[in-house]
């Protein structure tokens, strides 16, 4: 810039010596074509003339530093100019410079801001394992709960099926009394049925056909009509509540496997109700027989006594799959 500035100036300089130049060529030409006059004239105009000359050069002296001084001050308003760019440059420098660190800024706020999120991401699924780890430590105490309540209760049924056997060691001992005394008076009564035996050998055929006639009666009169709807299970009438026959002895003779026939055993009507002895217990029908059940079913009918469903019942063979008629034991 300066250089350009120096270059003009001089430029400028050369200009207005041209100017002057031709302007004094001009004024000798004039002078030129007045010869005689001069020449008449010459001591006079030249005494006249060396002021005006004088003047002359002291004017173009005087244009001369005036161009001078607008060529340093053009030079001198190019260098603040100068200045001025390279102030504006410097300037612009330093708004990149101040762009690019406001820039820098962002990025390392937008890093923070990602670092901010990925902390809160890692918080939030920190948050959410700390929450299944106590789901899962509840879902654990819960299970450790049900596991004590668990035990508990199997130490209860454990207590209880220790109380239970208890109890069936006393009903075993106290079986074992009666069987016993059974034992005894079974003895009794098999002595004293030897003596009956022998007592009905000597039977006349009339008291044999009175007893038959008593007990077709009695079972006359125990048959149903309608079987299906006149029966009642022992649960139907509220559980059995009668004697029962101790297992040991139970296994040994009643069940599918000892059938009997009615006709042959001990047998008494109490209270309208047909009762037979059998295996050193009486049994009661307490329920009325079913109606295809024959007429002489006592007689011709293999029967057998059998424990089901918390009661005693009596079955007939000829009539398997059949539900069996309500009986009550006692002694």
């Amino acid at each position: 810039m300066k250089r350009f500035g120096v270059i003009h100036a001089a430029l400028v300089s050369l200009a207005v010596l041209g100017v002057s130049a031709s302007g004094y060529a001009q004024r000798e030409q004039q002078n030129d074509k007045q010869p005689k006059r001069e020449e008449q004239a010459k001591p006079e105009k030249q005494q006249s003339n060396q002021p005006r000359q004088s003047q002359n050069s002291q004017q173009h002296a005087q244009q001369q530093e005036r161009q001078s001084q607008n060529s340093q001050q053009h030079a001198q308003q190019q260098e603040r100019q100068s200045q001025n760019s390279q102030q504006h440059a410097q300037q612009q420098e330093r708004q990149g410079q101040n762009s690019q660190q406001h820039a820098q800024q962002r990025e390392r706020q937008g890093q923070n801001s990602q670092q901010h999120a990925q902390q809160q991401e890692r918080q939030g699924q920190n948050n959410q394992q700390h929450a299944q780890q106590q789901e899962r430590q509840g879902q654990n105490s819960q299970q450790h709960a049900q596991q004590q309540e668990r035990q508990s209760q199997n130490s209860q049924q454990h207590a209880q099926q220790q109380e239970r056997q208890g109890q069936n060691k006393q009903q075993h001992a106290q079986h074992q009394q009666d069987r016993q005394g059974q034992n005894h008076e079974q003895h009794a009564q098999q002595r004293q049925s030897e003596g009956a035996h022998h007592s009905q050998l000597q039977r006349t055929h009339e008291q044999q056909r009175s007893q038959e006639h008593e007990q077709r009666g009695a079972w006359h009169e125990r048959r149903a009509h309608s079987w299906e709807s006149e029966h009642r299970t022992w649960q139907q009438r509220g559980g059995y509540s009668g004697y029962r026959v101790p297992d040991d002895y139970y296994r040994g003779h009643y069940g599918r496997d000892h059938w009997f026939r009615v006709y042959s055993l001990p047998f008494v009507q109490v209270g309208g109700f047909p009762r037979f002895q059998y295996g050193g217990y009486w049994f009661s029908a307490v329920d009325p027989y079913p109606e295809y059940w024959g007429d002489d079913w006592y007689q011709t009918d293999d029967v057998y006594v059998s424990y089901f469903d918390n009661g005693y019942y009596l079955y007939n063979r000829r009539y398997p799959g059949r539900p069996g008629v309500a009986i009550s034991v006692s002694f």
